[in-house]
């Protein structure tokens, strides 16, 4: 390894869920470094359609695509064989071809992967030039493109303690626990700021915020649930809203016949940037989508959580990830055709006992990884050295979550 600077090559993409975790993990691994007086030069092997085709210009990280394809997954093995599956397959060779390319050039110490079927070139590549390829896994159960790279890993980092055993034994003896990377700004909120910053003088502090979301785009399905309850939701709480841009409009004229004294306890976006990190610490309770980000970040917060998983998500890996919590009474699941019902039998009791959501946070909690972004840069630099790891990440195979 270089000792002036440290080489990584990062594969993963596609959607926020592969790529934000990525670059937290970059971001935290360039201050390690700079703090020893080091260097990081970075590449990102991607698809030019995916999300890191944006991020990683714009966070200065040089950046090159492949081709690649994605599989579709189906129990049905004729619709495995599909023509699209064929022809999505038959692009994959290339793609390794052009990743070995890059990795050749480029000769990093690390290779991370991070997931989407993007990483599967640049992981088979990693193999064919021997550099340690070090997977990261957001979900309870591996993805599909990690699955297909777990026998080349040198480390494979898991989200869960629940993970473990679902890996094959060989995979075991390379598992770390690191957790889900999330941004250090989601961990730096402040109550007031949101208030000031959204000016959200309607609201009555005495009673608690619900933070409802379903991500950048927004969910129709929590929107529609979201607006059947809200007179009575705003009865005994207030509401931040991100609905998404498309269904400001059609919320709006909902809201519209709010009593006043209820319409004031609303504040409805149709997104939320910059001040995102000020309105979870403002929030008391979270109904969202149950996205490995999404747990990561709550997680780490200490929110309680009514989660809603999206039920197309692939593998049905919101499903699990929201189940996971529900078991460990950490959260709620809502699954299915979910009635307005539902909604109002979920949030009554945790709207109604600040005890009841003091526990649920606590336990949430007790999953959260705050500093999930150094225990996955312990296990880079690691499988660059090839020695085993003492800092953040503790020893390999030792629990992590209270017994």
């Amino acid at each position: 390894m270089n000792s002036a600077s440290f080489r990584l090559v990062v594969t993963g993409g596609g959607t926020g869920g592969h790529t934000y975790p990525a670059l937290t993990a970059v971001r935290t691994l360039q201050a390690r470094l700079v703090a020893e007086g080091r260097a990081l030069e970075t590449l990102w092997i991607g698809t030019a359609e995916g999300l890191e085709a944006h991020v990683a210009p714009a966070e200065g990280i040089a950046f090159t695509s492949v081709v690649t394809g994605k599989i579709r997954r189906s129990k049905n093995p004729l619709k495995l064989a599909s023509p699209a599956n064929v022809r999505d397959m038959a692009r994959v060779p290339l793609g390794v071809v052009q990743a070995r390319k890059a990795i050749d050039g480029f000769r990093p110490d690390v290779v991370l992967a991070t997931g989407g079927y993007v990483a599967v070139p640049a992981g088979l590549a990693a193999r064919m030039c021997r550099r340690p390829l070090v997977l990261h896994e957001q979900t309870v159960r591996l993805g599909l493109a990690n699955r297909k790279l777990a026998a080349s890993a040198a480390r494979i980092c898991v989200s869960s303690e629940s993970t473990l055993e679902l890996l094959s034994e060989s995979a075991r003896q390379v598992a770390v626990v690191t957790g889900n990377p999330v941004r250090p700004e989601v961990l730096s909120g402040n109550a007031d700021r949101a208030v000031q910053a959204l000016q959200l003088w309607g609201f009555e502090r005495q009673l608690p915020t619900v933070y409802v979301t379903g991500g950048a785009q927004g969910s129709q399905q929590i929107n529609e649930l979201v607006g059947e309850v809200l007179p009575w939701l705003l009865q005994q709480a207030n509401v931040v809203h991100q609905c998404g841009p498309a269904n400001l409009e059609g919320l709006r004229a909902r809201a519209a016949g709010l009593p006043a004294e209820l319409a004031g306890r609303y504040y409805l976006a149709g997104f939320v940037g910059p001040e995102l990190p000020d309105v979870l610490a403002l929030g008391d309770v979270v109904i969202s989508r149950s996205g490995a980000g999404t747990l990561a970040e709550l997680t780490a917060l200490g929110k309680p959580a009514v989660f809603v998983p999206l039920a197309s998500s692939a593998g049905n890996e919101q499903a699990h990830n929201a189940r996971h919590l529900q078991k460990a009474g950490a959260a709620v699941a809502l699954e299915g055709a979910v009635t307005a019902d539902q909604v109002r039998n979920a949030l009554g009791p945790l709207l109604a006992d600040a005890q009841l959501r003091w526990a649920m946070a606590e336990r949430a909690r007790r999953y959260g990884r705050p500093d999930a972004a150094d225990r996955l840069v312990d296990e880079i630099l690691s499988a660059a050295s090839d020695q085993p790891v003492t800092g953040a990440a503790g020893r390999r195979g030792a629990p992590l979550l209270p017994q």
